[in-house]
């Protein structure tokens, strides 16, 4: 089982559930003969009954999505096949294969995880992806690339929907307001507890770790001419609820039984693996990224939030679809909480735009009842579990003595903000990647790969989870 660490706590930035009482995997007990314990039965007679030995329970991925105990997010459940023991069992056994045997090991590197980890070590973000390029390699990991190039893939995506999403509004009541679907808290949220009411309003656009997942193992694995099941894949997170994501079934290839993410660990599990190793990161040499798939020479972002932009993004490219007009800085403005806030777009004095920043789940139950009575009055919202987004993920390492949660937050913030941002639509690879990789922007091909379904998880009915 993976051990995670206990790092995770309460605090003003952070409102994370841990799964519920109703989390209950049911474990099949063999009746075994042996000596049992006298009890009387209500007739006065004597029996003789077996006290039941049970097994402990493992709880796979798979069961917890299957599970609908759970309310937000599953940061504490213990998972077997995502953990970095797992990933280094995988090296170890890598590295006794023969050369013609062995797997193409990658690692995906996000740029949340990049800046915690950077911070913890005092590096500056380029410095730290290379040096951690260079501890992944030297540890037998062959490719290693940060995510960026996928992040501007599902900005794409989740730009192309709304528009479209937009334009159908007086005809569909359920187009809008369209939620963002990158946060697995926040969609683990949605499935198990408002269901098939919910989902239509939420995009099916891929999440940038996902996008990674189908870039690595459909479009690099064939330009170098490796079938998908020969790449073990990894991606370095700043969010426990990743590993979920990876688990789904919808990001399984069934042809080459392989999963598009294989492993995801996190940025406190990378502190917990160079500890292990003995590894003092600033001392490690400096490797540069490998460019096939990454953001190039230097580390970037994206414009807007540090959860990747999406708001800011699809605002920008609505306001000049829609209305020919351009905007270059958003003004946000903060309503019930600095977790809460929104901008709006006004064209000859109605608001035709209004979009939202939605971070945390009391500002996400608040957003749900809204939609629910029908008084949501937004036409996009980006949706993070994390109060203050994904640099505050519950899986990034927490501040050292001295230090508080909004003080490290607001340092990343700022960090993140010195970072060259890039427009998504300006990266020359991206053309070639709808046209060469995918047959066309809407392609039968770029559906399938670029977007996903998101399902209600119906509450099952077992008398095991009964509160008495």
């Amino acid at each position: 089982m993976a051990g995670f660490s206990g790092v995770l706590k309460l605090t003003d930035l952070d409102d994370f559930i841990a799964p519920s009482q109703e989390c209950i995997k049911p474990v099949k007990v063999e009746q075994k003969s042996g000596r049992g314990v006298i009890r009387i039965d209500n007739d006065g007679t004597d029996a003789l009954s077996t006290v039941p030995k049970y097994e402990k329970a493992k709880i796979t991925l798979n069961d917890c999505l299957a599970c609908s105990g759970c309310i937000t997010s599953a940061e504490v459940v213990l998972v077997n096949q995502q953990s970095h023991d797992e990933f280094y069992r995988v090296l170890a056994e890598n590295s006794n294969l023969q050369e013609c045997e062995r797997r193409t090991v990658v690692v995906s590197l996000s740029l949340q995880a990049i800046l915690s980890i950077s911070a913890k070590f005092f590096l500056r973000p380029h410095e730290c992806a290379q040096k951690l390029a260079g501890y992944f390699k030297k540890l037998g990991v062959h490719y290693v690339f940060d995510i960026n190039f996928a992040r501007s893939l599902s900005l794409l995506e989740a730009q192309k929907e709304f528009l479209a999403r937009y334009r159908r509004k007086d005809v569909d009541s359920k187009a809008l307001p369209m939620l963002a679907s990158a946060c697995p808290g926040w969609i683990c949220y949605a499935e198990k507890t408002h269901g098939s009411y919910i989902l239509p309003y939420i995009s099916n656009g891929r999440s940038p770790q996902q996008m990674m997942g189908v870039l690595v193992k459909d479009l690099w694995s064939t330009r170098k001419g490796i079938t998908p099941d020969k790449i073990y894949h990894v991606t370095v997170m700043p969010c426990f609820d990743k590993k979920l994501e990876a688990a789904r079934d919808d990001f399984y290839n069934d042809l080459y039984s392989t999963r598009e993410v294989d492993c995801v660990i996190t940025s406190v599990e990378v502190e917990q693996m160079l500890l292990r190793d003995q590894v003092e990161l600033p001392s490690v040499d400096p490797v540069e990224l490998d460019s096939d798939l990454s953001s190039g020479p230097v580390l970037t972002s994206h414009h807007g939030s540090s959860s990747g932009g999406y708001a800011h993004h699809v605002f920008i490219s609505a306001a000049r679809e829609l209305f020919d007009l351009d905007q270059d800085k958003l003004q946000w403005k903060t309503l019930r909480n600095v977790d809460f806030r929104e901008v709006t777009l006004e064209v000859n004095g109605e608001t035709v735009l209004r979009f939202a920043l939605a971070y945390g789940f009391r500002n996400i139950q608040n957003l749900v009842q809204k939609l629910k009575r029908g008084k949501s009055q937004y036409h996009y919202i980006e949706v993070m579990a994390c109060p203050s987004g994904c640099l505050n993920g519950g899986a990034q390492i927490r501040p050292d003595g001295g230090t508080s949660a909004k003080d490290l937050v607001s340092k990343l913030e700022e960090t993140y903000e010195l970072l060259p941002a890039i427009k998504p639509n300006e990266d020359p690879r991206i053309p070639l990647c709808y046209s060469e990789w995918l047959g066309g922007a809407d392609s039968a091909k770029a559906q399938k790969q670029l977007r996903t379904n998101y399902k209600a998880v119906e509450k099952s009915t077992n008398v095991l989870g009964i509160k008495w």
